[in-house]
């Protein structure tokens, strides 16, 4: 059995989708990934061929919504279906969902599926967009329920997105959906290691307005005229995006000592390693993948009551939860903990159980092959989204 994945990132293959490849191919699955930039010279096309699977370039803009260069993107598809003949196809972010389903459709693909990863720039600011986001917005949705009409079942990584597709009837009332834990997390490879012994925060993430980078950067400029002694570290680099961060912004808050910012990453653990709290401010999230990567390491974790946020973090537990757009909330949250670092330890702690509990990798791979009919024998005791994690009545605001 043939199983194509279509991505629109090809770095994002092995660094996210890495371990459900394996599981695919554990479960005697012949795995064929789809995505910009896998040509013959590509270093991403020489990883993954070693490792058995077939790696194949395709016309996508990762970006952008020309309508030319998007009609080659689906006609490109369409035309790696009728070659390979795969009897699966599964596709993630929005452009690789939307063509991707569509084009697996026109092929006759028996089982066609869909991975919402999060929700992305044209679903943020539901109550205060722009004209141009507003119009984004609206042609996002009726190509996303074009997409999905006819897939099989679409995956989603926290509850509120899957909510809202049904409301905004992107989803039909009878559509399959179902909800799993983000991406997972190898429990392994992050491994627990010891606190810093000074109050080290960490951002790690496309330099993105909606990532709350500025509010990132204004709670730390409060904070360091308290606290002296206090680190705010940001990794992560200035994606083509409508709301990137100016390169102005990000040198004027390097120059004043208010960031330390690092750049983009290869191995997120040493940066993870050296810190002693992981934020993200985020305004709206699929699950995201830093934020698991620093529970499994053992941090408390900082981040906002919205959506693909709230499910990381159990408020006074392993965490706190802020208000979305609060610069003074994040301060007041990250302030409480540089002045309880006996606190920082006990939210990390549990931060790591939570992770083996229910962010696994293993389990959630295993999910998702069940949720596509593959038998797998790994995470035989997978807990369903939200069972078995730690749970609080009260997930407010600090």
């Amino acid at each position: 059995m043939k199983l194509l994945l279509i991505a629109g990132f090809a770095d994002s293959l092995l660094q996210f989708r890495g371990p459900l490849m394996e599981a695919l191919q554990d479960a005697k699955i012949e795995v064929h990934v789809a995505a910009p930039g896998l040509g013959v010279d590509s270093p991403m096309r020489s990883q993954l061929e070693a490792k058995g699977i077939a790696a194949h370039d395709i016309a996508l803009r990762r970006t952008g919504m020309n309508p030319v260069a998007d009609l080659a993107c689906l006609l490109s598809l369409w035309r790696l279906m009728r070659r390979i003949r795969p009897e699966i196809v599964l596709g993630y972010t929005i452009k690789p969902v939307i063509y991707g389903s569509l084009a697996a459709w026109v092929a006759r693909v028996p089982r066609r599926y869909a991975l919402i990863t999060g929700l992305g720039y044209a679903f943020q600011g539901q109550h205060d967009a722009s004209f141009g986001r507003r119009v984004v917005r609206a042609v996002v949705q009726k190509l996303y329920a074009l997409g999905l009409r006819n897939t099989h079942k679409v995956f989603f990584q926290n509850p509120d997105d899957e909510a809202l597709f049904r409301t905004l009837r992107i989803i039909r009332d009878h559509s399959a959906t179902q909800v799993v834990n983000g991406s997972g997390v190898d429990i392994a490879a992050f491994a627990p290691v010891p606190l810093p012994g000074t109050p080290h925060f960490l951002l790690i993430g496309r330099l993105l307005g909606d990532k709350g980078v500025r509010e990132y950067a204004e709670a730390a400029a409060l904070l360091r005229q308290r606290h002296p002694h206090a680190v705010f570290s940001l990794a992560g680099w200035i994606d083509e995006n409508p709301d990137a961060i100016a390169q102005d912004e990000l040198d004027t808050w390097v120059r004043d000592g208010t960031l330390h910012y690092h750049g983009r990453l290869s191995d997120v653990r040493p940066a993870i390693a050296a810190c002693a709290v992981y934020v993200l401010p985020s305004y709206r999230e699929g699950t995201p993948r830093t934020v698991l990567e620093a529970m499994a390491m053992g941090r408390a974790i900082v981040t906002t009551d919205a959506p693909g946020c709230r499910e990381t973090v159990v408020h006074g537990k392993n965490g706190y939860l802020v208000k979305v757009r609060s610069a003074t909330e994040l301060a007041e949250a990250l302030e409480r903990l540089i002045e309880s670092p006996a606190l920082i330890a006990e939210m990390g702690a549990t931060s790591r159980q939570m992770a083996e509990q229910r962010y696994d990798v293993h389990k959630v791979n295993a999910a998702m092959l069940r949720g596509m009919g593959i038998p797998s024998h790994d995470g035989a005791d997978w807990q369903p989204y939200g069972q078995g994690a730690l749970r609080s009545s009260n997930t407010g605001n600090t």
